[in-house]
């Protein structure tokens, strides 16, 4: 008769298509996870996988096998974790995944509320979804809705992004958009990333092109970013929930108004995990705390 440990064994092999990572995932040893592998095959009479150089393809018998096995197992799992939330005399952990930077002004507030305990991983989009994925976090906050099987999203909040300069910055007073475009390229820009994320989305969106401009300076912190323009080191592109501060204490302004962009921003874990409370808790806890900023 097959333990259950095999088809657990056998699923996360399937998903990471390899055995060594499987063994990572599960905190088990290779050669166990091999066994594991070999006694199910034993018992279903037939390889699951073709063994490759660089990884495990799995048979059409294995892709028969993992599609009735894995609904099954991981509703187990599910009610497992739901069952040790509910009763456990502690507080429950939620490892969350998301922009440092996001984190910071629109989550950390909130941490009160929630009556469990957090546990936060930085990063961008890819990065996160691997944390997800590989099971190391339980939700993650991102603007990127990758195809990822078992992945399921729901939308959080819209993030508005505009154009922020120094306080003392002087802005001619445009009305033709070709002529505001041309301005701004030559002006010194800073960006979170060489690929100008954002900024190439507000140009093809406001101007119908793409931004012909090199940024004066590369900093992958949007808080960085806005202390480098508060002491004039140039211009950018920010999200209006950080600003608030600073536009009060007349550090910044917005300049270009009323051209902006607006960036969607989605809860994503794992369907096997969708009904777990403290997930739902904290989904229901974030939403419930958005409003729009004030000025």
């Amino acid at each position: 008769m097959a333990n259950f440990e095999w088809y657990r064994s056998f699923i996360t092999i399937y998903k990471h298509n390899s055995v060594s990572e499987a063994a990572k995932s599960r905190i088990m040893t290779q050669p166990a996870m091999s066994q594991h592998l070999a006694a199910l095959e034993a018992e279903v009479g037939e390889p699951l996988f073709t063994r490759t150089s660089r990884k495990m393809v799995p048979t059409e018998r294995g892709k028969e096998l993992y599609s009735q096995l894995a609904p099954l197992v991981e509703s187990l799992e599910e009610t497992t974790l739901s069952f040790k939330a509910v009763s456990s005399p502690t507080l429950p952990v939620v490892k969350i995944g998301t922009a440092q930077e996001f984190f910071r002004e629109r989550m950390a507030p909130y941490l009160r509320n929630l009556h469990m305990r957090v546990i936060a991983y930085y990063g961008l989009a890819s990065y996160i979804l691997d944390l997800l994925t590989d099971d190391k976090v339980d939700i993650i906050v991102t603007s990127q809705k990758f195809s990822a099987p078992g992945i399921e999203y729901m939308h959080y909040v819209e993030e508005e992004f505009v154009v922020v300069a120094p306080y003392d910055y002087e802005e001619p007073d445009f009305t033709d958009s070709k002529q505001l475009e041309a301005w701004l390229c030559l002006q010194t820009w800073l960006s979170y990333g060489l690929e100008l994320p954002i900024i190439r989305r507000f140009w093809r969106e406001n101007f119908q092109k793409r931004p012909q401009i090199k940024p004066e300076h590369i900093l992958p912190d949007l808080h960085i970013i806005l202390s480098a323009i508060e002491n004039g080191a140039g211009i950018s592109l920010l999200p209006t929930y950080m600003l608030a501060n600073s536009l009060q204490t007349k550090k910044v302004k917005i300049i270009c108004e009323p051209y902006k962009v607006t960036n969607d921003l989605y809860f994503a874990y794992k369907i096997k995990n969708s009904t777990m409370p403290k997930l739902r808790k904290m989904i229901e806890t974030l939403k419930g705390n958005e409003k729009p900023p004030e000025y």
